[in-house]
């Protein structure tokens, strides 16, 4: 059969697989979707927690709007279209939780805010990491020092908008996420990152996680704050399939809920070779794109081949991980270095060298080849191209696609 997949904004990749070869293509699960204006304006209507969202902002003099930036699929402008029927939407300043990321280019402000970003703009802000002024409040159990944007600290006021997807380290996206790593400091985030280097800090696990942990720790900081948030789950093709108002922790509770019914994904055996597709906007990067990477180690046997497929559009994302990669040809010794000292993106390339022990690690990308090979993947120009050296490599290999691989969990069954 010819097998086409998600590359970039609009593209694709092709390649040729005998249908005897394919196990199948898996994505996250189809669910019946509403409209999303009737989705969210329910869940803004009955919220948990609260009385109604009028209640909430009722008397507040400084109203705080923490959104997620471009690197997540969150429909912001959809809420922002139900809001803009109950209130004035310039009575409030948007923070964007960039985390450590870059701050958002012109388009990408455009699909976060859509139709609001121009009499919006001058209300939006957007953290930095590096330069933002952060609060301090204190230390996590696990002795992370709790930094956190001022405008979102001093807020009488804070409204959270996000989605809960799996994240292959803090377990789920959305919820506490927005304060961390989203709104705080720079040396917050390494802290609190280092985390992820331990192995219980993995998908769809919160119960021990100390990533998890680490972000509830700052919201406990700031406990007793006023804080009202709308988190969504969204459908493979990015629909609103529901969504959860009010409390924050309640809320990210149900969010969860739906999204392992969406995200949980069971497959019948493990493969040979997993083909993992990190599709827009997941594949802003490397940095972004790994985590393709980690959902398809769930679906490989041991030796096998994990083949990512991400355009990488603006390349690497920052160096850090991909020198750690680097640094020898055996990934056993990469992960040593690694636990030897931490900076921000250790993490990554832990992860990704924990994969590399066990199985080949291959990338159809943009990228440069010789930056690829250096970090101990094999770079390949086509999908295609890959496939020729799999079946050069084992006529027979049974091959497992997963074409939303940045956020799809493969379940033995």
């Amino acid at each position: 059969m010819i097998m086409n997949v998600k590359y970039g904004k609009g593209g694709c990749q092709t390649a040729t697989v005998p249908d005897e070869n394919l196990i199948g293509t898996f994505y996250p699960a189809d669910v019946k979707c509403r409209p999303a204006d009737e989705v969210i304006n329910e869940s803004i209507d009955d919220p948990i927690g609260y009385g109604s969202l009028a209640e909430f902002l009722e008397g507040g003099k400084d109203i705080v709007f923490i959104v997620n930036d471009a690197t997540r699929p969150t429909p912001t402008a959809k809420v922002l279209d139900a809001l803009h029927k109950r209130m004035d939407l310039r009575k409030a300043r948007y923070l964007v939780a960039t985390g450590a990321h870059r701050d958002m280019t012109p388009s990408e402000y455009d699909f976060v805010f859509g139709r609001h970003y121009e009499y919006l703009k001058d209300r939006i802000i957007a953290h930095d990491a590096k330069t933002s002024e952060c609060l301090y409040l204190g230390q996590s159990k696990n002795g992370t020092p709790m930094e956190v944007n001022r405008i979102a600290v001093e807020a009488d006021r804070l409204v959270i908008i996000t989605s809960v997807e799996p994240h292959y380290f803090a377990g789920y996206t959305g919820g506490r996420k927005s304060f961390l790593p989203g709104v705080a400091s720079f040396r917050t985030i390494e802290a609190n990152h280092k985390l992820a280097m331990k192995k219980e800090a993995q998908s769809l696990v919160l119960e021990g996680n100390p990533v998890h942990e680490d972000m509830m720790d700052a919201l406990e900081s700031v406990k007793g704050k006023e804080i009202f948030s709308i988190q969504m789950v969204l459908d493979r093709h990015q629909n609103i399939y529901k969504a959860a108002a009010g409390d924050l922790n309640r809320a990210f509770a149900k969010a969860v809920e739906w999204a392992n019914v969406v995200f949980s994904v069971p497959i019948p055996e493990k493969a040979d070779v997993v083909i993992s597709v990190a599709p827009y906007p997941m594949d802003v990067d490397l940095y972004q794109s790994q985590k393709a990477i980690d959902n398809g180690k769930w679906a490989l046997k041991e030796g096998g081949k994990l083949i990512m497929v991400s355009k990488c559009r603006e390349g690497i994302g920052g160096d850090t991980f991909l020198k750690q990669l680097s640094l020898s040809k055996d990934p056993a010794r990469v992960l040593e270095n690694l636990s030897k000292e931490y900076k921000l993106g250790y993490h990554k390339a832990a992860k990704m060298a924990e994969v590399a022990v066990w199985a080949d690690l291959w990338v159809v990308s943009d990228l440069d080849p010789k930056l690829i090979s250096e970090a101990n993947m094999t770079p390949f120009k086509s999908l295609e191209d890959a496939m020729e050296e799999v079946f050069k490599w084992k006529p027979d290999a049974r091959i497992l696609v997963l074409a939303d691989g940045s956020v799809t969990i493969p379940r033995l069954e």
